[in-house]
């Protein structure tokens, strides 16, 4: 039951209040989805730039080459490079993944899916995106300085993130972004929690709600314990930038008894590892959802998978030391975390199997959302397959900072997460617009993704096997590199495939919002979650009534049904077997 009174307000009359300014979760929603798809498109030319260098070292990059870079006649210059693949990883796990599944569907679904008129801190809501977009702008802003933006990789280690590494106020910008960026995150984080376990609907049970808010849920948690840790960090690197302080000096601790870079590995690792599934939670719960909707069953062992994301949570918090096995730590420590590590892997296993079970012997049908879904099954078993010889003390030696690296995080955090912020976008469209995109251009989108991505991502590993290493302006000076330039070529051309499929995205995303025709079904999908009882496009107040919930997200294919209908609202009672 909801612990505060919710009210109808009136909805807003100015252009400023409904669109800009607004307090509404849903346009919240879209303010941050568009922000995300903003970002997207930076953070993805920034990698065809790093890729066109890998495949054609000193070749010109096409079009905007000579714009970008006149002084070197379109060719990538060296410290460019390295800010390039510095902002790239910022910006896609910052800047781009995190508006879109947690800003954007985070706030759009939450009060929708379990019954509420709106967060229940709407000017909190309001708040956390502002600041959100403000810290990018801050960012970006850093490219048009005189030493340019930051250089020191999205980790941002010292002593290459320090004074002495990064002379230029870019690293200064980028540090204070990420600062605001995690304040911004932690306001809606709190936001989220709070409305979760205050504002469900008269009837819902926590484990009544729909998987995708599990999965939200669960990354709100990680979000209000974690980022403040993160943001500490980049506090005290403020610090010694701006005030001369050595909490990350290397060094200093012979001279002053303090001051240690490894230090600073620590601070972002114990929320650089829960970060992994910050990003993902979210895209589990959606697919989660996606594939019993369109299996048209239950969700197989739909309690188990929540309880499998609280264990992952859980385990999320004690592993983060395998990402520091080569820093001398003791050997007693990396038993302990490989150990961990191997540990979280069976939660992860139950959840994967349990996809299968919702898929197995299912009336599939293979609209856009699904295929996407599908897709995130494949590439997150792939991903978390090959998280296991870097979670291992003997292969992670061998392959740490290698493109194995960059390939594993590449297939669970980019593929699993962008192919599941798809499948939202494409399943949730009429819901926030009202309209319906294009199912031929949806499928000609998943299939040069999917084919793109894989191309990508599969190559990325098979280098880092060789012994490519990551963040190398031009490995080939190396002999036994050289021999790597045709697989680095097919790499590039993979990247470009998957760069164009975006093109289809764009296109077919704003042309629906411009020409597509209103749906006349508020229920397209045939879904009986709470957001499906209510017109589309939602309207400002959610529900007229508070709904009464009478039953689980995901009844469907119950042979008692009157014939004709194969699922049921979770305000229905619920249908004996």
């Amino acid at each position: 039951m909801a612990f505060f009174e919710q009210h109808i307000h009136d909805a807003p009359d100015t252009f400023l209040k409904k669109y800009i300014f607004t307090t509404d979760h849903k346009i919240i929603g879209k303010q941050f989805l568009w922000m995300g798809i903003f970002f997207l498109g930076v953070g993805g030319m920034m990698a065809l730039m790093i890729r066109w260098t890998l495949a054609f070292p000193g070749q010109a990059f096409p079009v905007i080459g000579t714009f970008l870079f006149p002084d070197t006649a379109g060719v990538v210059p060296p410290d460019t490079y390295a800010m390039l693949f510095t902002l790239h990883g910022t910006i896609m796990i910052f800047y781009a993944i995190t508006p879109i599944l947690i800003g954007a569907f985070g706030n759009f679904l939450i009060p929708l899916q379990i019954g509420a008129r709106d967060m229940v801190f709407p000017a909190m809501n309001m708040a956390s995106f502002w600041i959100s977009l403000l810290s990018g702008i801050v960012l970006l802003s850093s490219l048009f300085l005189p030493l340019g933006a930051a250089a020191s990789g999205w980790t941002s280690y010292p002593t290459l993130s320090t004074l002495i590494g990064s002379p230029g106020m870019g690293q200064t910008l980028w540090t204070l972004a990420i600062f605001m960026l995690g304040i911004g995150s932690t306001l809606g984080a709190i936001n989220y929690i709070t409305t979760i376990i205050t504002l469900r609907a008269p009837g819902m049970g926590y484990f009544d709600m729909p998987l995708a808010i599990w999965g939200i849920f669960m990354t709100a948690i990680l979000n209000a314990i974690f980022l403040p840790v993160l943001g500490a960090g980049c506090l005290l690197l403020l610090f010694d930038r701006l005030f001369g302080t050595t909490f990350f000096l290397a060094g200093a601790i012979a001279t002053n008894g303090s001051g240690d870079p490894v230090l600073f590995q620590h601070v972002f690792w114990i929320f650089g590892h829960p970060e992994v599934y910050i990003l993902i939670l979210p895209a589990w719960g959606i697919v989660s959802d996606l594939l019993a909707y369109f299996s048209r069953k239950p969700a197989f062992g739909a309690k188990t998978t929540a309880l499998c994301m609280i264990t992952i949570t859980i385990l999320s918090t004690l592993v983060y030391g395998h990402h520091m096995f080569t820093t001398q730590m003791s050997p007693l420590l990396t038993q302990t975390f490989m150990t961990l590590t191997m540990v979280i892997s069976i939660p992860s296993a139950i959840f994967f199997t349990n996809w299968l079970g919702t898929l197995w012997r299912g009336s599939i049908r293979l609209d856009s959302p699904m295929l996407f879904s599908m897709g995130v099954v494949f590439v997150f078993g792939l991903g978390g397959l090959t998280g296991l010889y870097l979670g291992t003390v003997t292969t992670d030696i061998y392959l740490h900072d290698t493109y194995f690296v960059v390939g594993h995080f590449h297939y669970t955090m980019a593929a699993s997460v962008l192919l599941g912020g798809f499948a939202a976008v494409y399943f949730w469209m009429p819901k926030m617009f009202g309209v319906m995109m294009n199912e031929c251009l949806a499928k000609w989108h998943f299939w040069l993704s999917f084919i793109g991505l894989n191309g990508i991502f599969m190559g990325m590993m098979i280098l880092g096997y060789a012994g490519m290493h990551r963040r190398l302006y031009n490995p080939f000076v190396y002999d036994f590199m050289k021999r790597m330039v045709p697989m680095n070529t097919m790499v590039t051309w993979a990247a470009l495939m998957m760069g164009a499929a975006q093109l289809i995205f764009v296109y077919n995303f704003i042309h629906t919002l411009i020409k597509g025709k209103k749906i006349e079904d508020p229920n397209p999908w045939k879904v009986g979650t709470l957001e499906w009882t209510i017109p589309c496009p939602a309207p400002h107040y959610n529900f007229k009534e508070i709904p009464v919930v009478r039953c689980g997200p995901h009844e469907m294919g119950n042979p008692n049904l009157p014939e004709g209908k194969d699922f049921q609202f979770q305000t229905e009672e619920l249908v004996k077997v």
